[in-house]
């Protein structure tokens, strides 16, 4: 029974293709004449069905893209049952059985679980980059660090271009030095040296391949955060190519 149609369960409610219940049901209509008069019943779109495109292949339509419609289980069995024949009678059986194992407690369960484990990460990435925000934020020690946050931030590119290095290998070196660690793919200074206002986060807003809305945050370097990596590497007597310029002249 449960291959008469294909059922979409990697959403939030289990879908199924419009056109694909059009064909299945054997309607004689067009499928968009059928579909705006089901929808006469009541149905809203976002709520009972999405608007997509699908590429539904030479058996049906030339292969060429046409408008096609999530449908909600709940929206397909009752369309089911405005057929009045036997096929949709068979298919609204199929639908209920459908239902009736996605609200089952064991793929409430699973459904529950794939979610936790996919928002771990997430809010890990999240809270590091709070609490380096936090720490950001608490008032400086000193005027002399004040003065020096008011100044533009600074990616670590640009500080390790000072040295004739590659950002990668300054993080590399901060790393090592036991400055920073890195979570997920962001860099983030450790409790010791949060809280001495050498960085400043940025967070970005991009728009994903997806279709929806993301954020990531950055980390930029304050001027009191270049002087601080500036002394780090004089003491391991690597400096900076201005100075090295001037010893050589």
């Amino acid at each position: 029974m449960y291959d008469l149609i294909t059922v979409d369960f990697n959403n939030e409610k289990s879908m199924v293709s419009g056109r694909e219940l059009h064909e299945a049901l054997e309607v004689k209509t067009k499928y968009s004449d059928w579909f705006k008069r089901m929808c006469e019943y009541g149905f809203n779109e976002e709520t009972d069905f999405k608007t997509c495109f699908s590429n539904l292949g030479s058996k049906l339509h030339g292969g060429q893209n046409k408008a096609d419609h999530q449908l909600t289980i709940s929206m397909a069995k009752e369309i089911c049952m405005l057929q009045r024949n036997e096929k949709g009678k068979k298919f609204r059986q199929y639908f209920i059985a459908i239902e009736e194992m996605w609200n089952s407690p064991e793929m409430i369960m699973k459904r529950a679980l794939q979610i936790a484990n996919g928002n771990i990460e997430t809010l890990m990435i999240e809270n590091a980059a709070q609490q380096q925000q936090i720490a950001e934020l608490r008032p400086k020690a000193s005027y002399y660090d004040i003065v020096l946050n008011c100044k533009d931030l600074l990616p670590i590119s640009t500080i390790a271009k000072d040295f004739g290095w590659s950002a990668a290998r300054l993080n590399s070196y901060l790393h090592e030095k036991g400055v920073q660690y890195k979570q997920s793919d962001i860099w983030l200074l450790y409790q010791k040296y949060a809280e001495n206002g050498y960085t400043s986060t940025k967070t970005h807003i991009y728009d994903g391949l997806d279709g929806n809305t993301h954020s990531k945050v950055h980390t930029y370097w304050t001027q009191s955060g270049r002087l601080f990596i500036y002394e780090l590497l004089k003491a391991d007597r690597i400096l900076p190519l201005i100075e090295k310029s001037k010893k050589e002249q």
